[in-house]
């Protein structure tokens, strides 16, 4: 299964794009502002996106995409998301205000969009791919979600804060790639924590509840790019510190968009 990386970034820049990960070429999960760099048929293929919330880096392209391919598709596409996250969308985005309802465009039978509301727990057989639904903690509802590969899951968090509910369900999959947030440097740590989102030092304590920790590549995401460099030093330090008299160092990562994993 191949896991290409379309945004991985907490804001936009030159070079930046917000999250979104394309999941062979039909599931795309979450929509950031990297869903761009996608052809009009690449779009086109895809028949399902899983929301992991409703915060508009991870949703701001959905609306776009589906009116640049609508035309072309013969079949609704499947937006998978919390009851919350599509209350929030149906509210302020499909409104007809902000932007179009497509759920009822061009009719209610025939739609361009459909919501199937999930739950965490759930396991989801999309494109014959195996998802499950993963607990997350942020200052909305939200979810991370694992998804089954031919070498196992690979993991990604979504946006959250420190969720020892979390680990408690990863520990018991065998896991090919944790892909983590850590959209803060240490110095902005009160800010992280009002926020729910992980630090360096709060990513150290996470990572210190990974089973797996030593064994797969753990694959940072969420950095923002006027503190990438900073939380990369962070992480580097960390990482040598726990390292320290341990058989193996963490293989830690930075992810980027255009890279391509297969899982």
């Amino acid at each position: 299964m191949k896991i290409r990386v379309l945004g991985c970034s907490g804001a936009i820049a030159q070079g930046c794009r917000t999250t979104s990960f394309l999941v062979g070429s039909r599931i795309l999960i979450d929509a950031g502002t990297g869903v761009g760099d996608l052809t009009l048929d690449e779009m086109e293929a895809i028949d399902h996106v899983f929301l992991t919330h409703s915060h508009l880096d991870h949703i701001a392209s959905l609306p776009l995409m589906i009116d640049a391919v609508a035309s072309r598709r013969s079949a609704p596409l499947q937006v998978h998301a919390l009851h919350e996250t599509i209350a929030a969308l149906r509210a302020h985005i499909f409104n007809d205000v902000i932007w179009p309802d497509f759920s009822r465009i061009p009719s209610s039978s025939m739609p361009f969009l459909v919501f199937s509301p999930l739950a965490v727990g759930d396991t989801l057989h999309p494109a014959g791919t195996s998802i499950e639904v993963l607990p997350a903690l942020h200052t909305v509802p939200a979810v991370g979600y694992a998804v089954h590969g031919a070498s196992g899951w690979w993991v990604f968090s979504g946006d959250t804060g420190r969720n020892p509910a979390f680990w408690e369900r990863v520990n018991a999959l065998p896991v090919a790639m944790l892909v983590i947030e850590t959209a803060f440097s240490n110095r902005e740590h009160a800010l992280a924590e009002r926020s729910k989102h992980l630090s360096s030092d709060t990513l150290a304590l996470e990572l210190a509840q990974f089973h797996g920790a030593e064994s797969c590549p753990i694959c940072i995401t969420h950095t923002k790019p006027s503190e990438t460099a900073l939380i990369y030093e962070e992480v580097c330090r960390f990482d040598a510190r726990v390292a320290a008299g341990t058989p193996a160092q963490h293989d830690i990562r930075w992810l980027e968009a255009g890279q391509v994993f297969e899982v």
